[in-house]
Order: structure tokens, then C-alpha cells, then sequence
């Protein structure tokens, strides 16, 4: 009686095991598609006055951003408008 207990409780944490396995394949698979989409963003040398980044930096610290990520947030913005405008 407890060895088929016991074999009971080893195929589910088998069948367990094996689930816990394809979760991670999944979640690898993801993180590459996520690392691709990373990696097609563009990058550019943009010079600015010290001004306008000091003017930029105020504005992603109030919006809890990093200066590259207001940089875009403004750009997106711009491109959008544009697009609606038409």
C-alpha cells in the first residue's frame, strides 16, 4: 500500500516536474522574442544644448523616465500628432 502511494506522489511530481519544464521553455522563448525587440530599435547621436537636456531631464525625472525614454515618449508623441493631423 505505501509503495503505491509512493509511486502515486512520484508521477505527479514527474507529471509536475515536466510542467515546471515547458513553463520555462516558455518563458525563455519570451525572453529572446523580447531581446529581439529590443535590439531592433534604432540608436542615433542626437547633440543637444544644455538646456534643452536640463529641461528634458526635469521633465523625465517628473515622469519617472530615464532621459532616452522621454526622448522617445516626446518623439512618439510628436509622430502620432502628426499623424492625426493629417
Amino acid at each position: 500500500m505505501d509503495e503505491k502511494r509512493l509511486q502515486e506522489r512520484e508521477d505527479r511530481l514527474e507529471k509536475r516536474l515536466l510542467e515546471l519544464k515547458k513553463l520555462e521553455a516558455e518563458i525563455k522563448k519570451k525572453e529572446k522574442a523580447i531581446k529581439a525587440a529590443e535590439g531592433a530599435k534604432k540608436q542615433l547621436l542626437l547633440r543637444l544644448s544644455s538646456t534643452l537636456w536640463e529641461d528634458i531631464s526635469k521633465w523625465a525625472d517628473d515622469d519617472f523616465r530615464s532621459i532616452n525614454g522621454q526622448i522617445e515618449y516626446i518623439l512618439t508623441d510628436a509622430v502620432r500628432r502628426r499623424k492625426s493631423n493629417k
